[in-house]
């Protein structure tokens, strides 16, 4: 494991040693004072809702063995009660945070795989990343910690590892930019252009432009793109010349293909011609867009040299994060689809797809709001009534203000009304489903995360939830 001293710290932040060793040597890293484990680091960031500055002495009451903070007078007393302890200051301790991580990723050597895309990022994180432990000890995001905080704490989390699988996430522009320089990814990804944050961004050509900014951190990374996606496919065709580009697609032809595909509820098949060889490919998870997401693995692992039955065995014994297409069979006979842990028009088209393929009793969608859409909002709502009533959804079940749209369309497009449900309360929705539902239904919740649906879901799946035997 590369070292960190607590000096490097003072350099490369310009910081000052206010108590203790220069020579201490920062392994952990924490910014969460109420978790601390003894030796770790803290460093204070300030947030929209708290200070974590504030939290020094408590950091350091629960075993942490220095602390990094900004804007704080320490008193004589206090240099005095953890005289044991090492306190640095620094004039910005989130500029300071990724100051260290850029450090902390310069001592290593080793591939950095960084993942980004309107939609997709999280799965195409967790398939990538089982790719790539077949042949290197991997690091990857934790969840969704794919921001200015949660990308510089992963980096911070290195030690003996031998690659390193970063999702990177933006509402603005700037925000790749950021995030980009402080990994300096080895290989950029880039899964597909489309329409969350568009209220934030005007537009998919910007949310483009936006997505875009992950070559800055390195131009002569290797870059793989969806092929598939009309934005990607067309800055490809404009740019294959000046970047290293690898593709992968199922409708466009690209350097890895799928065909043959074979979808349903539990996995998909497909052949794959991998050095010069066909392959038959087997994903864990229904959807087509799991199929391109393996595909986006392949093209990375081969990318690495990964050996080619590594590459299926990582795809076929993948994971998804929590929250992400979580699907749990009840004792009841019903299934419940939990994927609420955001959402965006591409997400809803793609998860109602799969919902299509289930040829159990009924399908039934309970749907919520898509969040930072903007004057979009409506549009887009719409488009999703539209996917609901083409994917022959039973059952249509919505909550929240923007997914009456989505009701309006799925009924403009011939739905009946007696199969359509509209609750301001959350509540009743569950109420609903536990009068109506039958052995056989699956259920799918699916709204942006602030919505809270993947509560409803949970609660679903309890036992104690079912109160009414199931007809």
């Amino acid at each position: 494991m590369k070292k960190i001293t607590v000096q490097d710290i003072i350099n490369i932040t310009n910081g000052k040693l206010i108590i203790g060793d220069s020579n201490l040597i920062c392994e952990t890293f924490s910014k969460d004072s109420r978790n601390i484990n003894p030796q770790d680091t803290y460093i204070g960031i300030k947030g929209e809702k708290f200070n974590g500055n504030l939290f020094w002495k408590q950091a350091l009451e629960s075993g942490a063995a220095c602390v990094i903070v900004e804007n704080i007078d320490f008193t004589q007393k206090d240099k005095e009660k953890f005289k044991n302890k090492t306190i640095i200051k620094v004039k910005n301790t989130l500029e300071a945070l990724y100051e260290i991580a850029k450090f902390k990723r310069n001592l290593y050597n080793i591939p950095v795989i960084a993942i980004t895309g309107s939609v997709g990022k999280t799965s195409t994180k967790d398939i990538v990343a089982n790719v790539v432990s077949k042949k290197y000890k991997t690091l990857k995001t934790i969840g969704n910690n794919n921001n200015n905080i949660g990308l510089p704490f992963t980096i911070l989390r290195l030690k003996d590892h031998e690659a390193m699988v970063l999702e990177m996430g933006m509402n603005h522009f700037g925000e790749i930019k950021l995030l980009t320089s402080i990994a300096k990814p080895d290989v950029c990804i880039i899964t597909n252009i489309g329409t969350s944050h568009i209220g934030n961004l005007g537009s998919r050509e910007n949310i483009l432009k936006a997505k875009l900014e992950i070559l800055e951190g390195n131009p002569k990374a290797k870059v793989i793109i969806n092929n598939d996606n009309d934005l990607l496919h067309k800055w490809y065709k404009e740019n294959k010349e000046k970047y290293n580009i690898t593709t992968y697609g199922i409708k466009n032809q690209s350097d890895f293909n799928a065909r043959d595909i074979i979808l349903n509820q539990n996995g998909s098949e497909f052949i794959c011609n991998i050095n010069k060889k066909d392959e038959k490919i087997r994903v864990p998870v229904g959807g087509e867009h799991f199929v391109l997401n393996s595909l986006c693995a392949i093209a990375a692992g081969n990318y690495l040299n990964i050996k080619t039955n590594d590459i299926i065995e990582g795809i076929e014994g993948f994971e998804l994060t929590k929250k992400r297409m979580d699907i749990k069979e009840l004792k009841n006979g019903v299934k419940v689809i939990n994927d609420a842990y955001n959402a965006s028009f591409e997400s809803m088209k793609a998860t109602l797809n799969y919902l299509s393929e289930f040829n159990e009793n009924r399908k039934i969608a309970v749907l919520g709001d898509m969040f930072e859409l903007g004057d979009f909002s409506k549009e887009l709502h719409e488009k999703v009534g539209n996917e609901v009533v083409k994917n022959n959804i039973d059952i249509l079940i919505c909550n929240g203000k923007n997914s009456k749209y989505i009701i309006s369309k799925a009924k403009e497009k011939g739905m009946k009304e007696e199969n359509i449900y509209y609750f301001e309360n959350r509540e009743e929705i569950l109420e609903l489903l536990e009068k109506i539902a039958k052995k056989g239904d699956v259920i799918l919740f699916k709204a942006s995360n602030g919505m809270k649906f993947f509560e409803l879901a949970n609660r679903m799946k309890s036992e104690e939830f079912w109160t009414n035997k199931i007809k």
